[in-house]
């Protein structure tokens, strides 16, 4: 853990260089809490992407992992997009690529593919539609029912999509590794250590998992939904960087972590002297091939405009 005063002088350099780059800084809500506490926005993936773009930034900061980064590069293509760590990857995002893509879309000529947001630009740009986790359930309502879905690449959204929906899909076999760790055990073992509490669990988690909540929502519905609830205490199902800001938002509430497996290594690959470095050198960039950010840019605006 830094050290305090390294921390609060670490992050005045930050400040400064930020303002002469121009430069605006997003974390998402699993990055380490000095991170987040330097970021302009803190959020969801595809939420700070959309931040940003609206910015009049030169330069944009992504403190999470590398599709978030191409997201941004989809959505700000006249603007530089720094990871502070080119390793920050996302295992589940990996297990799919576009060319596996392709030879199932072969296999499935008739099928709307959906990606969720987790994925490559290349897999973005040979899908039909993207999802979020807060909006999945409203995109795969809103396709024909005359055709069928192929849904990539987690298989536990997957699962809770077609809970909501009834509607059938072909589902990749893939996962969140950090997500799917999470047992049944693990929250009966939770609760039992705080009866009161009510579990919040994202859905990502096991199907299984996810019938033990309380409420099931992306890392920003739980916030809110922590913010609106009369309850006073809450197991969390998600990766444990959103501690901190349900603490900073609900002081006076209390937040346990479900199970001490909920770490995401490649969340935290990025320290704040990664992100003080990307804004002296403006590296390591990610961008994105033009063909294929336009193509992937046309599945994530078919999704927006989903009501």
């Amino acid at each position: 853990m830094p050290v305090q005063e390294d921390v609060l002088e670490l992050a005045k350099e930050i400040a400064r260089l930020k303002r002469e780059r121009n430069a605006v800084i997003l974390a998402h809500f699993y990055q380490r809490p000095e991170v987040q506490d330097v970021a302009d926005f803190i959020g969801d993936s595809l939420a700070l992407s959309r931040q940003a773009a609206g910015t009049g930034a030169d330069v944009i900061i992504f403190c999470g992992v590398h599709f978030m980064a191409e997201s941004a590069s989809i959505l700000s293509p006249d603007k530089i997009v720094v990871l502070p760590d080119e390793e920050a990857g996302c295992p589940m995002a990996d297990m799919v690529d576009a060319v596996q893509l392709v030879q199932k879309k072969q296999e499935m000529p008739d099928a709307t593919v959906v990606c969720y947001v987790n994925t490559s630009a290349e897999v973005k740009a040979e899908s039909d539609i993207a999802c979020t986790s807060a909006n999945a359930v409203r995109v795969v309502a809103s396709l024909p029912e005359d055709r069928p879905i192929l849904f990539v690449p987690d298989k536990n959204l997957g699962q809770y999509i077609i809970s909501r929906t009834g509607r059938e899909m072909t589902l990749w076999d893939g996962y969140c590794s950090t997500h799917d760790r999470l047992t049944p055990e693990d929250i009966f073992k939770a609760k039992a250590e705080h009866p009161e509490a009510l579990v919040l669990v994202h859905p990502e988690c096991r199907p299984e998992v996810v019938a033990l909540a309380d409420s099931v929502s992306s890392t920003a519905g739980m916030i809110r939904f922590a913010r609106e609830s009369s309850a006073r205490e809450f197991i969390i199902c998600t990766e444990k960087g959103i501690l901190h800001q349900l603490r900073k938002q609900c002081p006076d509430k209390q937040f346990y972590l479900a199970s001490d497996k909920l770490v995401c290594p490649n969340m935290k690959k990025t320290t704040l002297d990664k992100v003080y470095r990307a804004l002296v050198d403006l590296e390591p960039r990610v961008t994105v091939q033009e063909d294929v950010r336009e193509r992937a840019n046309r599945c994530l605006e078919r999704m927006l405009a989903v009501r």
